[in-house]
């Protein structure tokens, strides 16, 4: 019999991907906790409401049963932030919320808790010939890394302390259907045929196909090389900024109107406009080796990157 689920973050890109992966296989059992049952995107799965995500949140009587946990609710990255104290925020929901959650899991009896963390966990990019690994010292930038990488370093205490076993995966840049912020205005750019200073950006970054992060993540449901391990995870395919807007485009089936500004430039530019984070993105480079995900656990993207963006175009022409 297979372990029942409680997924956390149901409501969200990541997690909402997850539940309908879970309920079109029906090979795992799944119950959904969220906050509003309304935006859940699989009717009739079992739910448990939460009100608060926090260090006071009882999940005892939701883990009852419970085998595994996937944990994919967060407080999100977000570029402008309003809280007075950004990494206050993001302790409590990432760290401390994730942290009793995990406590009590481990109380349950739950096997085995999947925590969805970040690359940001690692840095925010990477020099030209180099790539982050999963066993590199982390060097998180910004609050959101930060949270994440102290999130992590708790679950691995509970790990040597419970025989609760701990999986973490951290992606990169996902993409997908429904996806939103800088990905979404691309398209939206591209789809219009409005002009981009992009034609000449030689970076490199890795991005994951929403459903090939899925995949991983429930390979890592009842794998056993996955227990107390760490994994990065891309679609193994390398783009610069100038190459993925013209795929993008070729999905769409827009011509990529693709100005051949030089990265220097752009970079002068968002630093005057205050855009330095977002010109990083554009023109800097960020790339993971994933060939421990491979190796341990004999894991390979079953998407490619043309095949998942015609599917990301797909959902974009079908909710215009």
């Amino acid at each position: 019999m297979q372990p029942t689920i409680l997924l956390t973050g149901a409501t969200g890109f990541v997690g909402g991907a997850i539940l309908k992966r879970l309920n079109f296989e029906s090979k795992f059992p799944v119950v959904v906790a969220v906050r509003d049952e309304s935006r859940v995107c699989v009717p009739n799965v079992p739910k448990v409401c939460i009100e608060t995500f926090d260090d006071m949140t009882k999940w005892e009587a939701h883990l009852a049963g419970c085998g595994v946990v996937i944990h994919s609710a967060a407080r999100v990255h977000v570029m402008q932030d309003v809280e007075v104290d950004p990494l206050a925020a993001f302790r409590k929901v990432n760290v401390d919320g994730t942290l009793n959650l995990a406590r009590q899991a481990a109380a349950a009896g739950v096997r085995r808790f999947i925590f969805i963390s970040s690359i940001k966990v690692n840095g925010e990019g990477t020099d030209e010939g180099s790539m982050y690994s999963a066993e590199d010292v982390p060097a998180p930038v910004d609050p959101y890394g930060i949270s994440k990488m102290e999130a992590e370093e708790g679950l691995r205490q509970l790990a040597k302390a419970t025989t609760m076993e701990i999986v973490i995966i951290r992606p990169v840049l996902v993409y997908g259907p429904g996806v939103k912020a800088n990905f979404l205005s691309m398209m939206r750019w591209l789809d219009r045929g409005i002009p981009l200073p992009f034609g000449a950006i030689h970076n490199s970054r890795s991005l994951v196909a929403l459903g090939n992060l899925v995949d991983l993540i429930l390979t890592c449901i009842d794998h056993p090389a996955a227990a107390n391990q760490t994994f990065l995870v891309s679609d193994g395919e390398d783009l610069s900024t100038t190459v993925l807007l013209s795929k993008m485009a070729k999905a769409l089936n827009k011509p990529a109107r693709l100005v051949p500004v030089p990265a220097w430039v752009l970079r002068s530019g968002a630093a005057l406009l205050g855009k330095k984070a977002l010109s990083q993105r554009l023109c800097g480079s960020l790339r993971v080796d994933i060939s421990k995900t491979r190796d341990l656990l004999g894991w390979a993207p079953p998407l490619s990157v043309d095949e998942a963006l015609a599917i990301t175009a797909m959902h974009f022409r079908e909710h215009q």
